[in-house]
């Protein structure tokens, strides 16, 4: 059996308010086998990035982060001091963040940049570094990789900004890798060939992926796994297969729904109704109750429990346990 790459158990992140903390993730469990892809899903806030940022110890100020257990490869992150967490990021752990262009330093080229990032970790002279990156440039599919060392983030188009951080993210070749809508605001065609590049590295790599989308269809073509987030909590998590084929949340049902693909030609979308709640305008009970097409009375005042349908596949809905039940 594989092991673990990354373990969270009750993952909790929350800011100061008004009326006391706010949590904006709340008590996730999530683990990332070695050497698969888990895709993270859900509409824009909720809590997918933050729930990144948490595992990354990289939670903005005054955030909190309470968790019973977050680990690498087996080793406890919580007790670690912030030098010993600075020091794993990169080298056990990558990141590639949601926009790269806000993620490489705009003064700075692009080949330096890479060429700090490895000399952080390793004990090695510019040079040595920089004929590194030279072959992760060329690795990654940038043209003229000799060139474009010395270019900035300005003079490089969105998708080879995106093959930089992906080089700079596994410069040290690390188990984990965080991609955080590694897909945004790219052309389908950019997206595409991103997606094949993230493929073959992880297969080259075997590199753990936490793939964090609210893309279906990104998810469809990477992912091995897929976990469905709804403000704040895990709602389902299985095989891309059983939660593609139809899920049975109704929350991951409505994202199926909704998807154009499925829709015959001239049809209406389907769309959940509603928005996600606001952190801390979340209503009691299961937080998906007020838009949920099935909700029963005690949706509104109970947390539902966690069910297992199947070996891996995970659902906490009262309308699926009491169905089949």
């Amino acid at each position: 059996m594989r092991e673990a790459a990354l373990e969270i158990e009750g993952l909790v992140v929350s800011f100061p308010g008004a009326l006391g903390h706010v949590t904006v993730v709340d008590g996730i469990d999530l683990r990332v086998m070695a050497g698969e892809v888990l895709g993270l899903v859900g509409e824009s806030g909720c809590g997918k990035s933050m729930t990144a940022l948490a595992a990354m110890r990289l939670v903005p100020k005054p955030g909190r982060i309470e968790a019973r257990s977050v680990r690498l490869a087996g080793q406890e992150l919580t007790a670690l001091s912030v030098p010993e967490m600075r020091a794993l990021r990169g080298a056990g752990i990558g990141m590639i963040f949601q926009e790269p262009m806000t993620s490489l330093s705009p003064v700075v080229t692009v080949g330096d940049q890479v060429v700090e990032a490895i000399r952080l970790h390793e004990k090695v002279s510019r040079a040595a570094a920089r004929e590194r990156v030279l072959a992760l440039f060329q690795r990654v599919g940038i043209p003229d990789p000799g060139e474009r060392l010395d270019a900035y983030p300005h003079e490089l188009s969105g998708g080879l900004k995106q093959r930089v951080m992906i080089a700079m993210a596994l410069a040290m070749r690390p188990k984990m890798l965080i991609a955080d809508e590694p897909t945004t605001a790219l052309d389908v065609t950019i997206q595409a060939q991103i997606l094949e590049l993230l493929r073959e590295l992880q297969r080259e790599y075997q590199t753990a992926i936490l793939l964090i989308t609210h893309d279906l269809g990104v998810v469809n073509e990477l992912a091995d796994r897929v976990a469905v987030m709804y403000a704040g909590r895990i709602v389902e998590e299985g095989t891309r297969h059983e939660m593609l084929a139809g899920g049975q949340h109704p929350y991951t049902q409505g994202l199926l729904r909704s998807i154009p693909a499925r829709a015959r030609h001239g049809e209406r979308l389907t769309e959940i109704p509603g928005t996600v709640p606001s952190p801390g305008q979340w209503p009691p009970g299961c937080h998906f109750s007020t838009r949920c097409p099935r909700v029963l009375p005690h949706c509104r005042e109970r947390v539902p429990e966690t069910e297992w349908l199947a070996p891996g596949h995970r659902v906490d809905c009262f309308a699926v346990s009491e169905g089949r039940g």
